[in-house]
């Protein structure tokens, strides 16, 4: 089992930990709703352990990767980036990553346990490029501060120039002894920004009197912002059998770069003009949450199927994300969800929620 490089810290203020694919994470600090609250009204840390990097570099590292990427990162420029999705030739995603262009190389951001297979994958279209590719896993780790004073109070750490200011935008600083990437990005639908360091400085990072002012969040709360905002999890909302164009990264592909892998199935769904389910947000009636793998249901047939959904604070009703036909993907549609012996009432909305 893979534990952050925060868990001692973390079990110094409090942390209830859980499993999830094969790390160790807090689930809460004691109190999940005042977590919540916190990434939603003021600014809350997240420990991303479970998030690391892979470093693309050499001469032909950007020519190579724009062949291999959904999107355009031959438009980068050195301090920018860009979501995008790893593909096979069949146009299904093996990993949604995060691209940040630095002076010398690539970094990509994903889930770490999709760093081995998409590692393999990436190497094995390597023949005469000169490219280097490494994991940095055990070299760098990260967390987040998100919510709507997350620039506020990470500028109250850092004697350093304004911070990034686009989505994705990125630059390196000093603190506590170390030099951090700070990284403008969004796990919550907040304004946030990602902490990029060696894991052996993170702890001080994480120690220094203006960062013990500000909560922590857990998975529990991490994972009600994520589907509140209509962010899918590779492993849950998506995995190596769905189609790019079957979820919500519209902004994780680029119809005018030219050739990559996967182009010609993404091009040829583009051309036609829809897929034939789409990942949509359901708000259901009542109480009853759903749970994943549940049907949606039109006149008791199968029309899809639930994949995450949570009690949101933010609307007061369950929400799901879900995959539907595309006969009932228009925001306003109602559908029913089986639930056991059981429908539950719910209309089909558009993301974020």
């Amino acid at each position: 089992m893979k534990i952050s490089p925060l868990a001692d810290f973390h079990k110094e203020n409090g942390a209830h930990f859980v499993q999830r694919e094969g790390w160790s994470l807090p689930a809460h600090f004691g109190d999940p709703g005042a977590e919540y609250d916190a990434v939603r009204s003021a600014a809350g840390w997240l420990d991303l352990a479970d998030r690391t990097i892979l470093s693309v570099s050499g001469p032909d590292s950007v020519e190579w990767l724009q062949g291999m990427l959904s999107n355009d990162v031959e438009a980068l420029e050195p301090g920018q980036g860009i979501p995008a999705a790893i593909l096979n030739i069949q146009g299904k995603i093996l990993a949604d990553v995060r691209v940040l262009r630095t002076a010398d190389a690539f970094l990509l951001e994903l889930d770490e346990p999709l760093a081995a297979g998409a590692l393999e994958h990436l190497n094995r279209y390597l023949i005469a490029d000169e490219v280097e590719l490494a994991d940095l896993s055990g070299e760098l780790a990260l967390i987040s501060i998100q919510g709507p004073e997350a620039e506020t109070a990470l500028s109250g750490l850092l004697d350093a120039p304004p911070l990034p200011s686009g989505n994705l935008e990125h630059g390196e600083v000093d603190l506590a002894g170390a030099r951090i990437r700070i990284v403008r990005a969004t796990h919550t639908g907040e304004a946030g920004f990602d902490v990029v360091a060696p894991g052996d400085r993170l702890a001080a990072v994480a120690a220094l009197p203006q960062a013990r002012s500000i909560r922590w969040a857990g998975l529990e709360a991490r994972e009600t912002l994520r589907i509140e905002a209509g962010i899918p999890r590779y492993g849950v909302d998506m995995d190596a059998d769905t189609l790019l164009l079957e979820t919500c990264l519209d902004d994780a592909v680029s119809f005018t770069k030219g050739c990559y892998l996967g182009q010609e199935t993404v091009e040829r769904i583009h051309s036609r003009g829809h897929v034939n389910r789409k990942l949509v947000g359901l708000m259901a009636e009542g109480d009853t949450v759903p749970v994943p793998g549940d049907p949606v249901l039109v006149d008791e047939r199968p029309v899809g199927r639930i994949t995450s959904a949570v009690a949101s604070p933010r609307v007061g009703r369950p929400i799901a994300l879900g995959y539907v036909h595309r006969d009932y993907i228009e925001p306003g549609s109602t559908v029913l969800i089986g639930h056991g012996d059981g429908r539950i009432v719910a209309s089909v909305r558009a993301l974020p929620f």
